[in-house]
C-alpha cells in the first residue's frame, strides 16, 4: 500500500448537511527545489504525470528546432477540447509534416467540448483522430521522428528512440534522482511517474528558462488552442498569465514565472469540480490572481441548495 496521508481539500454541504468530502494534496515548490508549503503528506510517493507531461514532452520541439507556429506549439503542449479551431490547427499541422490520420496512434474519442459534441450530433459528423485531446502531442512526436530520421511506425512504444529521448528529457527537467514506474497513458504513449515536488520543479525548469520562451509565449498567446471550452488551465492562463496544466488523475500544476515558483494539486478521487475550486482558491490565497468561482450547489431550477468550501484553514506542513 502506498505511503500517503491526504488531507480534506473540499467539503460539499447540502442544506447544512455534509454530503461530500474530497481529499488530496497540494505541494508548492521554489525554483531551488525548496518545499514552501504542503497540504497532505505524500512522503515522496510517485504519481503519474498524465497530461501534465505534455509541455515537458513538447520541449523537445524546441530542443531540436522543429518549425512550429505558436498555435501548433500550444496544441502540442495542451489537451485540446476538439473544437473547430483545434481541429483545423491539427489538420494544418499534419499537412505541414505530411502526416496522415492513419499514422496517428492516439485513438478516437468525442471532442471534450460539449458544445462541439452537440454540433456534430446535429450535423451527423463523426469524430475522428483529429478530435483527440492528445493529437497535438502525437503530431509533434511524429514530426520529431521525421526531423530526426527515426522510424514512425512504432513511435508510441517505450523502446522507441524518441520515447527514450522524451523520458531522458523529462527526467532532467524534473531533477529525478532515481527511476520511477512508467506506464502507457490513455492515448497510448509512455507516461512517467514521480513525486509531486518533482512535477512542479519540472514545470519551473521549463517555463522559467529563457530557452523555452517561445513555448511560454505560445501558451499565453493561445490559451484557447491550448485547452478550450470549460478547461481549467485555459481559464487560468487567459485571466492571469500564470502557466497551468491539468492532467487526468486529479492533477493541476500552476507556475508563477515572475516568482519562479509553482504548485501542484492532486485530488485523490479525481473530481474535476473539486480540483478547479482548490486550484483557483489557492491561487487567490497566494495573491497570484483574483478569480471568482461558483461554489453554490443548485437545483435544476436554479435554487441554491448548498455550498462547497475549500479547506485551507488546516495548518500546512512547512519545510
Amino acid at each position: 500500500m502506498q505511503n500517503q496521508r491526504p488531507t480534506i481539500l473540499t467539503r460539499n454541504f447540502r442544506h447544512g448537511l455534509l454530503e461530500e468530502e474530497h481529499f488530496g494534496f497540494i505541494t508548492r515548490v521554489s525554483r531551488s527545489g525548496k518545499l514552501l508549503e504542503t497540504f497532505g503528506e505524500s512522503f515522496d510517493e510517485p504519481f503519474y504525470l498524465r497530461s501534465c507531461e505534455k509541455p515537458l514532452q513538447a520541449s523537445l520541439a524546441i530542443d531540436y528546432g522543429l518549425d512550429l507556429t505558436e498555435k501548433e506549439l500550444a496544441l502540442a503542449s495542451g489537451s485540446n477540447a476538439g473544437e473547430k479551431c483545434h481541429y483545423e490547427t491539427a489538420l494544418g499541422f499534419a499537412e505541414k509534416f505530411n502526416i496522415r490520420a492513419e499514422n496517428l496512434k492516439c485513438g478516437v474519442h468525442k471532442p471534450l467540448s460539449k458544445t462541439r459534441q452537440a454540433e456534430m450530433l446535429l450535423t451527423g459528423e463523426k469524430e475522428n483522430v483529429f478530435h483527440n485531446n492528445c493529437v497535438g502531442k502525437h503530431l509533434t512526436m511524429l514530426a520529431l521522428c521525421k526531423k530526426l530520421d527515426l522510424p514512425c511506425e512504432n513511435y508510441d512504444e517505450l523502446e522507441h528512440p524518441l520515447q527514450q529521448l522524451v523520458i531522458k528529457k523529462v527526467s532532467e527537467l524534473c531533477a529525478l534522482q532515481k527511476t520511477y514506474p512508467i506506464t502507457k497513458d490513455g492515448c497510448g504513449v509512455p507516461v512517467v511517474s514521480m513525486p509531486l515536488k518533482n512535477m512542479v520543479l519540472g514545470f519551473i525548469n521549463l517555463f522559467c528558462n529563457p530557452k523555452y520562451e517561445k513555448m511560454t509565449a505560445a501558451i499565453r498567446d493561445n490559451p484557447y488552442i491550448y485547452g478550450g471550452e470549460d478547461r481549467t488551465d485555459t481559464k487560468i492562463v487567459a485571466e492571469s498569465g500564470l502557466i497551468a496544466k491539468v492532467g487526468a488523475g486529479g492533477l493541476c500544476i500552476v507556475i508563477n514565472t515572475e516568482k519562479e515558483e509553482g504548485f501542484v494539486v492532486k485530488v485523490s478521487d479525481c473530481d474535476m469540480k473539486a480540483r478547479e475550486l482548490v486550484v483557483i482558491d489557492y491561487i487567490n490565497r497566494l495573491d497570484w490572481g483574483n478569480f471568482t468561482a461558483e461554489k453554490s450547489i443548485k437545483t435544476l431550477h436554479g435554487e441554491i441548495a448548498g455550498e462547497i468550501s475549500t479547506l485551507f484553514a488546516f495548518s500546512p506542513t512547512l519545510s
